[in-house]
């Protein structure tokens, strides 16, 4: 049975992953941050630490995999985890996977990432996409826009600002684009990726494009919560996104995370590989979408439970 090793497999976009190769009768480890978190696999994977400060260890982990999909990263940069070390450590994977034998490695990067970015969000992945490239396997490199999907943060949190304030402002014009795909989308296309020898990048970007504006407009309405739209300098958008933090102690938005939606860097002209319609998977969920807040930070402080039961009220 051939073995497969998933990063993050009690999170997000792993679990995903790993639940699409279970499904195709593979055998799955995952290295994880959290092993004690809830296993929603049972004993059906195995897991260990990643263990990014004994490589001997990791290297061990990796050995027999032939297929290592990453989505190892962090959102931004907190007292306790930045871009900075997440590059490095990721960079430590590569080479663990190389000594180990791993035939290809899948990694999930952004669009648009440039290493002459000032978003280190940005930078930071084109710098792996590199390194990657520069080590020598076989890879897969998947640029998604925004994730959406049960376990989601910016689709719900939207959601649940809809819920509870008169209005939505949006960072100026809110013309600036996304193109959502959904996460089970991208695990498939991860695992379709899995299986093949040639190098690839692939702008993982979902069948339909919203304006910020537009976006927010859809949510309300699916929600039954349309609400006035306003246009909102950067620095007073920023504040608010602060004090919305400080309500719900957590990091509701970065000026990085602005910055990349006004620079239009989750869009891109590329063919659509996302089958699933946001709107659609929306009014499938309307009754629970932004019912509670989805909280970074409470993700991971709270290393048991699992993802979509972590919330702030």
């Amino acid at each position: 049975m051939e073995y497969h090793v998933v990063t993050g497999a009690f999170g997000y976009s792993g679990k995903y992953i790993a639940s699409r190769l279970l499904a195709a009768g593979k055998k799955v480890h995952t290295l994880t941050n959290s092993a004690n978190r809830a296993n929603p696999f049972g004993g059906q994977i195995t897991s260990s630490p990643f263990h990014f400060d004994e490589p001997e260890k990791m290297v061990t982990s990796l050995g027999g995999a032939s297929v290592l999909y990453n989505t190892y990263w962090v959102r931004f940069n907190h007292r306790d985890f930045t871009h900075q070390v997440a590059v490095e450590n990721t960079i430590k994977l590569f080479s663990a996977a190389k000594e180990a034998g791993v035939r290809r490695i899948v990694h999930i990067s952004i669009t648009n990432p440039s290493e002459n970015s000032e978003l280190e969000y940005f930078s930071g992945k084109a710098r792996l996409e590199r390194e990657l490239q520069r080590v020598g396997l076989s890879y897969a490199i998947l640029r998604p826009t925004v994730l959406f999907g049960k376990e989601d943060i910016l689709i719900n949190n939207i959601a649940w600002v809809l819920r509870r304030l008169p209005v939505f402002g949006v960072f100026g014009d809110g013309s600036y684009r996304l193109q959502p795909i959904y996460v089970d989308d991208l695990a498939r296309l991860a695992v379709e990726e899995g299986i093949k020898k040639e190098n690839k990048i692939i702008d993982a970007i979902g069948p339909e494009t919203f304006t910020y504006r537009e976006l927010v407009k859809e949510i309300g309405k699916i929600i039954g919560h349309p609400r006035p739209i306003i246009s909102v300098p950067l620095e007073v958008g920023y504040l608010a996104g602060s004090l919305i933090g400080k309500f719900v102690g957590d990091t509701f938005i970065t000026r990085e995370e602005i910055s990349g939606l006004m620079q239009d860097l989750l869009y891109t002209n590329s063919a659509p590989v996302g089958e699933t319609k946001l709107s659609d998977w929306a009014r499938e969920h309307a009754d629970h979408l932004g019912q509670e807040y989805a909280s970074e930070l409470a993700r991971r402080r709270d290393r048991q439970l699992a993802y979509e039961n972590i919330h702030s009220q």
